[in-house]
């Protein structure tokens, strides 16, 4: 695959559609990889007229790790729900938007629509933030604005979260049944998420790079003030069956974000499995027709 390279990070990505289309950036979450965005779901995207770019995050993947660059996030997520500021942090999650942005430079777009989602949406609302002459339109699924007003993770999915994974091949393919906490349950298949899980082990398997990216993501802080402020055509993604991040998060999003449209799918958690890829797909295609005709 190629690599970007955007100042002293280098992104690996894939592209998929023909490259006179309006693209589509999508960006993934906390610690996964391009290959989240299931291949035959880009192609879903691609055969709507788009240009679809798929690529690892710094900390993520194949792109460049900040290997002995140590974060207590701990510490930061204790400061974090204690209302206190974060800081000190490698990186924030304006610096994970500008490594996108820099990746559109290397292909040569000057605007895109991006869809993100989880620690993606986040990026993404950030970069129509910060970049809003860039966007064409955003994207967010099962995200939120960054306030600590109502974040309220269910303890058994924070614990998760925050827990150690196994670093072993034999014990990341078994633990990958431990995320039905917070997956779709009426399409969570334990023998899928451990198949899954080997190809993502072999890939590359980084979960130092984790720690470092919840990091990013308290020290960004709250963005509602700007998200009030937006102009960007925002399409609002979210599964009423999410266990990590409640739903609430998703309708405060839409609320928030003027004109947004909201989308609450029944029977989705915090993943998109392929059951719904058609409902996801027709409403980001429908969201994207609408905004390009505005």
């Amino acid at each position: 695959m190629p690599r970007a390279v955007v100042g002293d990070i280098e992104l690996e990505y894939e592209t998929i559609g023909a490259p006179d289309d309006p693209a589509i950036l999508l960006v993934m979450g906390l610690g996964a990889q391009l290959i989240h965005w299931h291949e035959d779901f880009c192609q879903r995207l691609a055969d709507g007229g788009f240009r679809i770019i798929r690529f690892d995050n710094r900390d993520a993947g194949l792109s460049t790790k900040l290997d002995g660059v140590e974060v207590d996030f701990l510490s930061l997520v204790a400061a974090a729900l204690e209302g206190e500021e974060v800081s000190g942090t490698p990186y924030d999650l304006s610096d994970m938007g500008n490594d996108a942005f820099g990746l559109l430079d290397e292909l040569g777009i000057e605007a895109a629509h991006i869809v993100g989602a989880s620690l993606g949406g986040m990026i993404a609302q950030t970069m129509a933030i910060e970049r809003p002459d860039r966007v064409l339109s955003l994207t967010s699924i099962m995200s939120a604005t960054g306030t600590r007003e109502v974040i309220d993770i269910p303890d058994e999915s924070l614990a998760l979260l925050l827990a150690p994974a196994p670093t072993d091949r034999a014990g990341h393919i078994a633990y990958a049944t431990e995320y039905a906490i917070w997956s779709s349950k009426k399409y969570f298949d334990p023998e899928l998420a451990r198949e899954y899980a080997a190809i993502s082990y072999d890939r590359c398997s980084y979960p130092d790079g984790s720690g470092r990216q919840i990091a990013a993501m308290l020290a960004s802080g709250d963005r509602e003030p700007a998200l009030a402020e937006l102009k960007v055509p925002t399409l609002v993604i979210h599964g009423r069956d999410d266990r990590l991040l409640l739903p609430e998060l998703g309708k405060r999003t839409a609320d928030v974000i003027p004109s947004s449209n909201y989308l609450l799918i029944s029977d989705m958690g915090h993943d998109i499995p392929e059951p719904l890829w058609p409902v996801v797909v027709d409403a980001i295609h429908s969201h994207l027709m609408n905004s390009t005709s505005r």
